[in-house]
């Protein structure tokens, strides 16, 4: 058995579970690493992180260091002696940090390795309309997302799931898979498996506001898929008379309603519904949000305005 000095790496509400889980598991986290406090709101007040937060509920040490290859940083990093670090959506660490502890350092990512390496592969799993994810633990080295296998879950994604939904199950799914991960390495008994590089593999790079905008020249499923795969957040968004809407929900139409406007682009009866053209048929706004009002169903829309 390894008694386990862990220092804990993580930013977003994805990471928090994770460390959650540790603590209440007992495990000795001797320190946490995030990103510092950024302004936000209207007030542009200075708000800590959700890993910061949960961190100091539990009265766990917290730094936050905004160049990872200080002298100052790494001498800190180096006085807390852990022989473990783990890595929850935290940014890419030099080689310098990640090869410090005996033990190693092991990341948590939202894919089934090596599938969907990258930044976003929650939102890219959805774009291209696969029908399964899941986790993976792996130790880092140098390509990001490259090292070698610990464990990894399955996890199907539904018909029905945007970003939202299948966030949530990924990242309880994965908070239990640290834990699993923790207790395997604490026991000195834990596969490494190299990830196969005979295999095609997809990537999911960062998404950009630019790269969101629809493209209706596709299959309608194709369509979907990408608002899906954008919503909640950053969302997908198009124009329509040169206003710029963004799309949270769609679905396919059959299209029997009777327009009073019909641009052969889009459809509507200026109540009820809005169809816009695809390359096969026609897909059906569900939910959308005008510029500078909040989301809204085409029926909530139509009743102060008109296109």
């Amino acid at each position: 058995m390894n008694a386990l000095r862990i220092i804990f790496m993580g930013t977003p509400e994805f990471a928090v579970h994770s460390l959650e889980i540790l603590v209440q598991n007992k495990f000795n986290v001797v320190a946490v690493i995030t990103a510092p406090d950024k302004p936000q709101g209207r007030g542009q007040k200075l708000t800590p992180s959700p890993v910061k937060e949960c961190a100091l509920k539990h009265n766990l040490p917290v730094l936050q260091p905004t160049n990872l290859k200080s002298p100052e940083f790494l001498e800190e990093l180096k006085s807390y002696n852990a022989n473990l670090q783990i890595v929850v959506a935290f940014r890419m660490l030099p080689e310098v940090v990640w090869a410090m502890p005996p033990l190693g350092t092991f990341n948590l990512h939202a894919s089934l390795l090596p599938q969907y390496r990258g930044a976003a592969p929650i939102n890219w799993a959805i774009i291209n309309g696969e029908k399964e994810t899941g986790v993976t633990t792996f130790f880092l080295k140098h390509e990001i997302d490259t090292g070698s296998v610990i464990f990894q879950e399955k996890e199907t994604i539904l018909d029905t799931d945007d970003v939202g939904t299948l966030y949530e199950r990924l990242m309880h799914k994965g908070s239990n898979l640290v834990l699993k991960t923790v207790q395997a390495i604490e026991r000195g008994n834990y596969p490494s498996l190299p990830q196969p590089e005979s295999v095609e593999i997809k990537h999911a790079p960062k998404i950009y506001k630019e790269t969101c905008e629809i493209n209706w020249s596709q299959p309608s499923k194709k369509v979907i898929d990408f608002v899906r795969g954008l919503s909640p957040y950053p969302a997908a968004w198009t124009k329509i008379n040169d206003k710029v809407y963004k799309v949270f929900k769609c679905s396919h139409s059959d299209h029997r309603e009777q327009s009073t406007v019909d641009s052969q682009l889009w459809r509507t009866d200026n109540k009820t519904f809005l169809n816009i053209k695809t390359v096969d048929g026609w897909v059906s706004i569900d939910e959308f949000q005008p510029e500078g009002k909040k989301k809204m169903t085409p029926e909530e829309f139509f009743r102060g305005n008109k296109l």
